[in-house]
């Protein structure tokens, strides 16, 4: 089986945008719920509601695969699950390292969906001494001194960095000397890396704060629409009190 170092997806000199790039997991996770299924075809319309997507924009990202569909028919389901994941490069073996084997590193070592991706995870690293030879998920963590060797032992090109904000760019920097070309970044930090190498950022505290201002804004609107509502109310009952047995307002009268 080819390693990830040798072997890297062809989506950027295939000129494939980056935005497609970034749906094709979501239209690989609908399509692999439909082949589980069973589900031999399925259309644009029905694929692009299950990945949250409208039905032009799917179209469009897959014209950049080379495939258009059928037209009455849709798409091959299990052939789009093989295409995607060969894009994405998902067909090889790409080792990974997790370094920071805290609450969030053991999570993530934990975590059954990578070997089922075309993930394995090749070593857990830490740089507390008390954690070196302790199993996790059962793969035994090893210090952080020995990070570059078990970079090339390995053939890793994917890091994944779970360790505290102050730490994050050391060991950013020591991956990326060591070989290492993509990162997955879970501490809370912007990291600087030279041209090449490739960034992706889950930062959960970021997320739940922009939740917390769409409810914010929900409650805000909320709030506003029964105020109108009252408002609405009285002005209502003020033009009752106005007029006149007919609803007509009355003449006034004199003093």
């Amino acid at each position: 089986m080819a390693t990830g170092r040798t072997h890297r997806p062809a989506t950027r000199s295939r000129g494939i945008p980056e935005a497609t790039v970034a749906r094709l997991p979501l239209y690989l996770r609908a399509l692999t719920a439909l082949s589980e299924r069973s589900v031999p075809t399925v259309s644009s319309e029905e694929l692009a509601a299950a990945a949250g997507v409208n039905s032009a924009k799917l179209r469009k990202d897959f014209s950049y695969l080379g495939s258009y569909g059928t037209r009455g028919v849709g798409y091959d389901v299990e052939y789009l699950v093989y295409q995607i994941s060969r894009e994405l490069g998902l067909t090889q073996d790409w080792p990974v390292v997790i370094v920071g084997i805290g609450n969030l590193g053991a999570a993530l070592a934990n975590y059954g969906g990578f070997a089922s991706r075309g993930f394995r995870v090749a070593a857990l690293i830490d740089a507390d001494p008390g954690m070196a030879g302790k199993p996790v998920a059962g793969i035994p963590v090893q210090h952080s001194d020995d990070l570059e060797k078990i970079i090339e032992d390995n053939g890793v090109s994917i890091g994944v960095i779970a360790t505290p904000a102050g730490a994050a760019q050391p060991v950013c920097d020591r991956l990326v000397a060591a070989g290492v070309t993509s990162i997955l970044n879970f501490a809370p930090t912007v990291l600087t890396v030279p041209d090449g190498v490739d960034v992706r950022k889950v930062d959960l505290s970021i997320e739940l704060q922009i939740l917390a201002f769409h409810e914010q804004r929900k409650a805000g609107e909320e709030a506003a629409a029964g105020a109108d509502g009252a408002g609405a109310g009285a002005a209502g009952r003020g033009d009752t009190a106005d007029k006149g047995p007919d609803g007509d307002v009355p003449a006034v009268m004199p003093a």
